[in-house]
């Protein structure tokens, strides 16, 4: 059995590494860790025997999709973690208040914020003690319903972190129109809305193609960009039964991550026993962080060869039938150099076009991928340079084929399928009119970026925020905690503490909330909720565990609750009729979205969930043209910064034991670092280069031509195995060196994996 112990750092120069395969008996002590850390209550484990399962609860972590037929075991390591974070033993009540002060807290790392456990009253803000205190509901809702009616609604921002579900999630964006606004920023902007803007400019959808089944379909994946053994370990399923048939894996991403590499099945006893962990990718192809353009393109330019010189390559059917910019983009391409694809991506010609052989004689292919390719300047056109490369051979449309993002959010495409959305054009606003007699605002409103430049500015009034971190996950967080505190109005929908609730507003509250596995009991009964997967699956979610407090409040109530004391009556928006019965709110759903969510409730309990149809799965292309789009980008660097002397590309990223702004424990296993999160990763020649020697202190300064300083110092060098010129550390501990004028040109998307700094 490999040895999961991660080697102790001492002195040496030879890159960080984890001898042991994704899964297996690390993963079992990964979960036992964090377990014995978060005290979970009785039931706990109940809750993870019925996780992703039909009438059990949907993980709150990733957006992985559940199975028809699941797994003994359907949960996966992360989100066992999250599961048992959520049902900890430990509380965080008033008297917790009482003894710190919120400048003490501010001090506190984000992981002992959240070690004081799960928050049980709701709370007001007192400036005077500086602490905040306890409160009734009553006074909150009506306090915060004063402060909102006073505020101008176009300087509010209702934030959503991805995690409520459809219900609360579509009382939010309706209270958000009703009230007078659309701002409506969600965690998508952080991630993946260069997909929703990229891929709907190429193909019409602003979501991926496939569905689970296509995995046990396909003979070759394109996996651009993402790390499932960290972010999305279930995942890893579909990619061994598929490695196990002869699928070609072949995976593109700057950092040699284990979860591409190999898997022991936890359900095996075979691989938790004497059986070798089954390989993952065949090939690995170590791109330069912002070199994904250049190797699509040189993957492309190989297939045009080979179409040239032995003809029968290309899908000419599809392409004839179903494609627009053929000719002009291949003329890019063609025009396009070798040294340039090779200096870009830092691959070999060779490397590209061995892939671009495999790519020409498989049958059926999924392109996968994640923020390494979306979080850059150019991320949207290094999106549609994907598509390009499926065009070709007509890998969208058709069974085993297509594009697949992988979200990372449990309900962050739900909640923009139900309207928590910026853009006034992606809902039904003459619905909204008929329905429940509202002018909903028709101006485009504040996406993350626009509401933090809001806030920078002076213009941001008020902040409502329905879960997450939002201070401690944006670029430039030095700036925005500056700046936070100055909005009259701070109100927060949370679980536990964490740092952006200790940059109070002038007005600021508190509201705990239910988890997913908890009972969420309204008029006596036990209300589902329903999300929906990264494959467009609509599932039902039901908690069983007793509250943490029988102070606390379900997501969906609290925002009916907020949306009664804030608006004017309405007899067409009746919220406490809603807030008792979700059946209600889901029958709202329904007639204001008909084609996805008809026969809602009679649909949301199936096994697998109920699909929401895919135009461009069926090849209708709701595009411009009215085709799928073949397009020339702007820059085959997708990180725009060329380059330039003594500049580093930074790429943030996620630790084994965290989830976004959540960190759960101390260890990086799968990548062999253990000990504390203020680190920079650096390939041992670019240290070389450097005079650096492993652990040694460092200070990284921004590089970006904006005018503002940047500097985070104490961090501890490691050698690992990067291409030279790109660093990586973690999130959100180096979103100081992230500017926030750095984002996707057509999204707004931060470029949070190509920043520019230099060593200080």
């Amino acid at each position: 059995m490999p040895d999961d112990t991660a080697a102790p750092h001492g002195d040496r120069a030879d890159p960080m590494t984890y001898d042991g395969p994704v899964g297996g008996w690390g993963s079992a002590r990964g979960m036992a860790a964090v377990a014995r850390t978060a005290h979970p209550v009785a039931g706990a484990l109940d809750t993870l025997r019925r996780l992703n399962k039909p009438g059990g609860v949907m993980c709150s972590s990733c957006a992985w999709g559940k199975p028809p037929n699941p797994h003994v075991v359907e949960f996966c390591e992360n989100g066992a973690k999250a599961t048992l974070w959520d049902l900890t033993s430990l509380r965080c009540g008033p008297d917790f208040f009482l003894e710190h002060r919120v400048a003490d807290l501010a001090g506190w790392s984000e992981y002992d914020l959240e070690m004081a456990g799960r928050l049980t009253h709701p709370l007001r803000y007192d400036a005077a003690s500086d602490r905040y205190l306890e409160t009734g509901w009553e006074e909150a809702f009506a306090e915060i319903g004063e402060a909102l009616r006073a505020l101008d609604p176009k300087a509010v921002t209702f934030y959503a972190s991805g995690k409520a579900g459809l219900e609360a999630s579509f009382l939010y964006g309706l209270f958000a129109r009703a009230y007078g606004h659309v701002n409506l920023p969600d965690s998508s902007n952080m991630c993946h809305e260069t997909t929703s803007v990229g891929l709907k400019s190429v193909i019409g959808s602003p979501v991926g193609t496939c569905t689970l089944d296509d995995f046990d379909h396909c003979d070759m994946i394109l996996h651009v960009g993402q790390n499932p053994g960290t972010n999305s370990p279930r995942m890893l399923h579909p990619l061994q039964e598929a490695a196990k048939r002869g699928c070609c894996i072949v995976a593109i991403n700057p950092l040699r991550e284990k979860g591409l590499m190999e898997f022991a099945n936890p359900q095996s006893p075979w691989q938790m026993t004497v059986g070798a962990p089954t390989e993952i990718a065949d090939r690995y192809l170590q791109v330069r962080a912002g070199g994904d353009i250049a190797a699509l393109t040189g993957i492309a330019k190989h297939v045009l060869a080979l179409e040239r010189s032995m003809g029968g390559v290309l899908d000419h059917d599809f392409l004839n039938a179903h494609a627009h910019g053929l000719q002009d983009w291949m003329d890019w391409v063609d025009a396009t150099d070798w040294s340039d694809l090779e200096r870009v991506s830092g691959l070999s010609q060779a490397a590209m076009e061995g892939i671009g052989a495999i790519y020409a004689r498989a049958r059926a292919v999924i392109g996968v991928y994640g923020m390494g390719l979306t979080q850059h300047v150019h991320g949207s056109d290094a999106v549609a340079a994907l598509v390009n490369l499926l065009l070709l051979r007509g890998n969208i449309g058709r069974k085993g084929a297509g594009c697949s993002p992988v979200r990372g959010h449990s309900n962050v495409q739900g909640q923009r399928t139900v309207g928590i959305t910026e853009k006034p054009d992606l809902v039904p606003n003459d619905r909204l009119r008929d329905l429940y007699g509202i002018q909903p605002p028709m101006e485009e409103g504040w996406n993350t970026t626009a509401f933090v430049e809001a806030l920078l500015e002076g213009r941001a009034q008020g902040f409502v925020g329905l879960g997450g971190n939002l201070a401690r996950a944006v670029p430039d967080i030095d700036r925005v905690a500056a700046a936070w505190g100055a909005m009259p109005l701070t109100v927060h929908v949370a679980t536990r503490l964490n740092r952006t609730h200790l940059m109070p507003g002038r007005a600021s509250w508190i509201l705990p909330c239910l988890v997913r596995a908890e009972e969420d009991l309204q008029g006596g009964v036990n209300q589902q909720v329903t999300v929906e997967d990264s494959f467009s699956h609509i599932h039902g979610s039901i908690g069983r565990r007793r509250p943490a407090s029988p102070h606390l409040m379900s997501e969906t109530a609290i925002v009916a609750r907020l949306a009664r004391a804030t608006l004017a009556p309405n007899p067409k928006m009746p919220w406490s009729r809603w807030a008792a019965d979700y059946a209600q709110v889901r029958a709202q759903i329904a007639a204001v979205y008909p084609e996805d969510f008809h026969d809602f409730e009679a649909r949301m309990d199936q096994p697998g969930g109920f699909y929401r149809e895919n135009p461009a799965r069926n090849r209708v292309w709701k595009t411009d043209s009215g085709r799928a789009q073949f397009t020339r980008p702007a820059d085959l660097d997708a990180t725009g910064l060329g380059e330039r002397d003594g500049v580093y590309r930074l790429m943030t990223l996620r630790s084994n034991d965290q989830f976004n702004t959540t960190v759960y424990g101390m260890s990086d296993r799968l990548r062999g670092i253990e000990g504390d999160r203020m680190l920079v990763m650096m390939s041992p020649a670019d240290m070389e280069a450097e005079g650096l020697s492993p652990e040694q202190r460092i200070t990284l300064e921004g590089a970006a031509d904006d005018g503002v300083a940047r500097r985070v110092a104490g961090l501890r060098v490691l050698p690992y195995d990067l291409p030279r010129g790109c660093l990586a550390g973690y999130f959100p501990e180096l979103n100081p060196l992230s500017p926030l004028s750095r984002g996707d040109l057509a999204s707004g998307t931060p470029a949070s994996k190509g920043i520019p700094v230099r060593l200080a």
